[in-house]
Order: structure tokens, then sequence, then C-alpha cells
């Protein structure tokens, strides 16, 4: 599948280049194997990340924690019990504890639903549906535990993403940047890691891709420094979802 990649990189525009880990094996799989595409759903299928990040900026400094918009960034994709206890850890030197995990949590869902309904990212419904008729598989692999946003998935990716085909926050007892969501995900899909590609948005979901053996695609669609991205390892990266969208094609050829 993405033997192209190898020859053609240099063709498609600069926003696409090559990681330093894993890219040699990765390149190197047999063409027509892919079976499966893994989607994380924050800022890939819907620009939500800046609502999740004032929220969380919101909820961690009502409890003294200096915690900012960048570091939310930063820790998406992990669950939020492992944001919490990691902050915890760092500032009060001491893991949280299950009601603190709770009640800042509640308090940073309850900042989230403040928010109107986050717009779709653009592209993201567009890509999806080409994957689709592509008869490739179509799984969404979160770290979220906002029980509407798996509804709002199926009702504005319509045929796309099945309940059944996600795993979130409630399926995984450690979250990105671990590989176990990816591995869930591969396990739900009946397909091996060089069968599926991840498209991530976030550094631990990345790192997550990564560590599960998957071809990891970031797409950056936030604040974070590319770089952020490539150094987690993503074997291409591209600037927009549009970006990936337009060389899809040619990458599946």
């Amino acid at each position: 599948m993405f033997g192209y990649v190898k020859t053609q990189c240099n063709r498609i525009k600069k926003p696409i280049f090559a990681a330093r880990r894993n890219i040699k094996m990765q390149l190197s799989f047999p063409k027509n194997t892919l079976k499966a595409v893994l989607f994380d759903m924050d800022g890939v299928l819907f620009d939500t990340m800046p609502y999740h990040a004032r929220a969380w900026t919101q909820a961690m400094t009502e409890v003294g924690l200096p915690f900012n918009e960048y570091e939310a960034y930063l820790n998406e994709g992990r669950t939020g019990a492992s944001t919490i206890d990691t902050e915890f850890v760092k500032f009060y030197g001491r893991p949280s504890s299950q009601a603190e995990q709770q009640r800042i949590y509640s308090r940073k869902s309850e900042l989230f639903q403040q928010y109107p309904p986050a717009p779709v990212v653009p592209f993201a419904l567009e890509l999806a549906q080409k994957i689709k008729t592509q008869g490739l598989q179509t799984l969404v692999v979160t770290g979220s535990g906002e029980t509407e946003m798996f509804l709002r998935v199926q009702q504005s990716f319509p045929g796309i993403f099945d309940r059944e085909q996600m795993v979130t926050a409630y399926d995984v007892i450690r979250g990105k940047p671990h590989p176990e969501p990816y591995l869930k995900a591969l396990e739900k899909a009946g397909v091996q890691s060089y069968e599926a590609v991840v498209i991530e948005n976030a550094p631990l979901g990345v790192e997550a891709g990564v560590a599960a053996g998957i071809f990891t695609i970031a797409v950056n669609t936030g604040i974070l420094r590319s770089e952020v991205l490539s150094e987690a390892g993503a074997s291409l990266m591209f600037n927009s979802m549009k970006e990936l969208y337009d060389a899809w094609d040619n990458l599946t050829h």
C-alpha cells in the first residue's frame, strides 16, 4: 500500500515528511494490505480541542494546578483520570485519588458541555466517505469519555462509524500513549497491525499508534508545533485534513 510513499514522497507538497522512527519498516509493507483505518476523534473528526483545552485549563486551575491550553493539547488522547493523575504527580508529588479524579473530570465535563456543538473538521467527512467507498473498515479510537460525542459521531458520519467499532475511555485500562487503545481497535477490526493505518492529531496518540506497530499519519489541526508530532514518531504528517484528503488516492495507489 504505502510503497508509493517511498518513491513519490518528494512529489507531494512539503507538509508530508517521514519521521525518523519506524519509517523504514513501515514503508516495506506489502502493497494492497490495507484493511482498516483507525481515526482519533477530537481534532481529527471534530474540532473540539479548543473547547477541551479551555475546559481542562479552568477545571485544573480551580484546584490549584498550573495548567494551560498548550498542555491540554500535549495531553490530548489520555483518559481523563490519567491526565489528572499526571498533573498531580507533577505538581503535588503524589497520585490523585479516585475522588479527586471524579470531581475534576466532572467539572471539566460540565464546562465542556457549556460550549456549542463543535463543527466537523473540514474534509474529515469527505475523507471518511472516500475510505468507506474503498471497502475499508473505519474505527474510532479516542481517550474521550464524553458519551454524547459518540452519538454525534454516528449522526455526523452516517453509515461510516458504528458504535460497536469505537474504542473509548471506557474500553481500556491504559490510555494513550500506551498502545492498548489501538491494539483493542485491531482486535475489534480483526486485522494485523500492518493491515491498518492510524490518523491522529496528538503526540500521545501518535506514540500510541507507533507503539502498536501501526503506520501512523499525523494531521496537525491544532496549536502544537509540527515538530512535536514528528518527534512522537509520525510516519507522515499533513497540515490539514484537506491535504490528507487530496493525497489519499496517491498514498493508497
